[in-house]
């Protein structure tokens, strides 16, 4: 056979062109495009090859018009340059200008038909992807491989299985995708025929049936099948390493973890979330700090350990640490530190966080703002959660509850009521959480015939059945005017069984208005409950402190020792230029600015004095003299953090302050007088609701 002669000069320019043609793919792959497009300009004979080079560089780099002018302008095309055209649509996300290319190509091969298929599928339109599937002149393992995952990516199992079994050659991608969709439908036993009968299984395989008896619990199946498994990668180590954290196997995970070869991100952060969720803060933070490499899903999960265990400020440091160290934040772990904010009322930190959040447009997401909302709420800025609330002109249910729920921690009962009447209005249908924050409103503002009103129409017009939390809003509110016996009588009438909070509300109630035989009765359900509650005890103590009767009080808190139950220690914070100050009842000497505070106690005191007020010694539960009962009273624990505010909170500004207990009786008078003397706005948010103190009333209207 004779070979057609190739001169030098021809065979140095296709050497040439060739060259050309991988240096603009090359540097169109790495977003060099204008340096792509100064080569194939230079170029003194553009082949076909040259020209699909530019347009599919274009695509890769996002200017999907460049590539068609390109390609409007080449001289020759070929069905590579039309299936180039269709790709690049794709990847870009127009579907619909690649299916116009697809309908006018002048010739289609299965390549052609597949990208469109795969189009399809990949935007989730799997009917649009089927159709066309069906028509497909002819089909191979790809074809029908891209099909198979759209069917399972949407769900369709039982037709994905069917489409499997009609597949003329199976790869392993195919049956690999087959395992993973069967195992998210808990169809184990099927999933793992398929695993045996596979000719050849790539790590891929193994890795899919092993994360698939994981999910479904049968770890220790997963366990045996990793243990059998001939090459493993860090995924295959990761997957197995979730099977023990999200069994809550938590020893196992971390003797796991201990013997991995590597140690990827990916297990770092389970083992976090793992630890965390044990309880095991500690250990959290060491693998926090082990780590070398971090991402974002770093971050956020330690910050959510910390967040849901009850480190605040743990939470609030380390998210000023992940910014200064340039992490940008991302969705969960603002999530997570707004709920921080609020749990400290820390509202600098809650503000700067918004500010994020509208740069980085997650303001706009309606569970963001509910979130936002809240958070606003709790740090006592309740015009700025009705401002967030406002800005949206379509609410969901979560963000009507959520405003619902804030005026009632805030006393607002009309507030929370118009807002509930503006919810039916536009045709927003309530939930369960929109009445038990409704009926709190009215519980807290006295609002005794329209809560009556409302819980009489929850299951007739509303159709929701009340729950036991509904009955325990009811037994609060009847609770608090003093209609202790139509309480009783409801709970009586109750559809289930009274629980801890139905008692407790009573109770609650026997002790503001002193019923005594009530309130006993009320303390013996509590104490068959929850035995070890020191609540019940205390609030019956307390009751007992203010009648007097000392010996009953001192056999209580014998019976609270005798079961070593003890009372949290009232204690109070505030926030002051980002910095949280915290305050235990009858203590200030642990603060460096201990002898300025008394200072300002002492003034406050004699100001006090001057305008009648007297300390109420009642709420001072020790048989002590009366000198001792005022000094107890003077270092209640949120008569600090107001007089740190008075110190260190500019004029004008409100002082903002949280108690971990109900605030005492005395503390609500005092600080009334407080905020009229100094002239200045106090908000206290105790653990029930919020209290804004303003000369010389409070928003509760002293109902509490």
């Amino acid at each position: 056979m004779r070979f057609p002669f190739i001169s030098h000069r021809t065979y140095c320019a296709a050497l040439s062109a060739s060259s050309s043609n991988s240096q603009i793919s090359h540097f169109a792959r790495i977003g060099q495009i204008n340096r792509a497009r100064r080569i194939f300009d230079k170029l003194p004979h553009k082949t076909v090859v040259s020209w699909n080079a530019i347009v599919g560089g274009y695509f890769q780099n996002r200017q999907p018009r460049e590539a068609q002018n390109l390609f409007d302008k080449m001289p020759d095309r070929n069905t590579v340059s039309w299936n180039g055209l269709i790709s690049g649509y794709v990847k870009n996300g127009m579907i619909m200008d690649a299916r116009k290319v697809f309908d006018k190509m002048p010739e289609r091969n299965v390549v052609s038909w597949t990208a469109m298929v795969r189009g399809y599928v990949q935007e989730g339109m799997i009917k649009e992807a089927e159709s066309l599937f069906w028509e497909m002149p002819e089909k191979n393992v790809v074809s029908w491989t891209v099909m198979l995952g759209g069917l399972i990516e949407d769900g369709r199992v039982d037709e994905a299985r069917k489409l499997f079994d009609m597949m003329p050659l199976k790869d392993v991608v195919a049956r690999t995708n087959m395992i993973g969709g069967l195992c998210l439908e808990g169809r184990l036993s099927e999933a793992r025929e398929i695993f045996d009968e596979m000719p050849k299984r790539n790590v891929i395989a193994w890795t899919a049936m092993i994360s698939g008896y994981s999910m479904n619990n049968k770890v220790d199946v997963a366990r045996k099948l990793f243990e059998v498994m001939p090459d493993k990668n860090e995924v295959t180590w990761t997957a197995m390493l979730m099977g023990y954290t999200r069994s809550a196997r938590i020893k196992e995970a971390a003797e796991l973890f201990e013997v991995m070869p590597m140690k990827p991100v990916a297990a770092c952060n389970e083992m976090i979330i793992g630890f965390g969720q044990n309880g095991e803060v500690g250990k959290a933070k060491w693998v926090f700090d082990q780590m070398r490499e971090k991402d974002d899903g770093t971050w956020s999960a330690m910050i959510k350990v910390y967040e849901r265990k009850g480190f605040e400020l743990e939470a609030l440091n380390l998210f000023s640490l992940m910014q200064r160290e340039g992490v940008r934040p991302n969705f969960p772990s603002t999530i997570s530190i707004l709920s921080v904010c609020g749990s400290l009322a820390s509202l600098d930190h809650g503000r700067q966080v918004h500010a994020q959040l509208v740069r980085s447009q997650f303001d706009s997401d309606l569970y963001v703002s509910s979130v936002l909302i809240t958070m606003y709420i709790k740090c006592g800025d309740i015009v700025k959660a009705k401002r967030v609330f406002d800005t949206f002109s379509t609410k969901d249910t979560i963000m009507w509850n959520s405003i619902i729920t804030g005026y009632a921690q805030h006393g607002l009962g009309n507030e929370a009521i118009h807002v509930f009447h503006d919810m039916l209005s536009t045709g927003v249908a309530p939930d369960e959480i929109t009445f038990i924050g409704v009926l709190t409103a009215c519980s807290y503002s006295g609002k005794i015939k329209e809560g009556l009103d409302i819980f009489e129409s929850m299951k007739s017009r509303y159709l929701v059945d009340p729950r036991i939390e509904h009955y325990a809003c009811m037994v609060d509110l009847l609770g608090r005017a003093g209609r202790l016996n139509e309480a009783m009588s409801l709970i009586g009438n109750m559809p289930m069984k009274a629980d801890a909070i139905v008692w407790g509300a009573l109770l609650g109630g026997c002790k503001t208005h002193k019923k005594l035989d009530l309130a006993e009765v009320a303390a013996r359900k509590l104490l068959e409950l929850e035995p070890e509650n020191a609540g019940p005890r205390i609030l019956l103590s307390n009751i007992y402190a203010s009648q007097g009767r000392w010996e009953d009080v001192a056999e209580l808190r014998k019976s609270m020792r005798a079961r070593n139950v003890s009372k949290p220690p009232g204690c109070s914070w505030i926030e002051v230029e980002k910095k949280v100050h915290m305050f235990t009842g009858g203590d200030s000497t642990g603060h460096p600015e201990h002898a300025a505070i008394l200072k300002i106690l002492e003034k406050l005191g004699g100001l006090l004095r001057e305008i009648g007020y007297c300390p109420d010694g009642s709420f001072v539960l020790h048989d002590v003299d009366e000198e001792e009962k005022v000094h107890s009273l003077r270092y209640h624990s949120e008569k600090l953090a107001v007089a740190y505010g008075l110190l260190k909170v500019p004029e004008g500004m409100p002082i903002r302050v949280m108690k971990n207990l109900r605030v005492c009786g005395d503390c609500h008078s005092a600080i009334k007088l407080i905020a009229k003397v100094t002239r200045r706005e106090i908000i206290l948010r105790d653990a029930n609701r919020f209290h804004h103190f303003k000369d010389g009333l409070c928003s509760c209207g002293d109902y509490w």
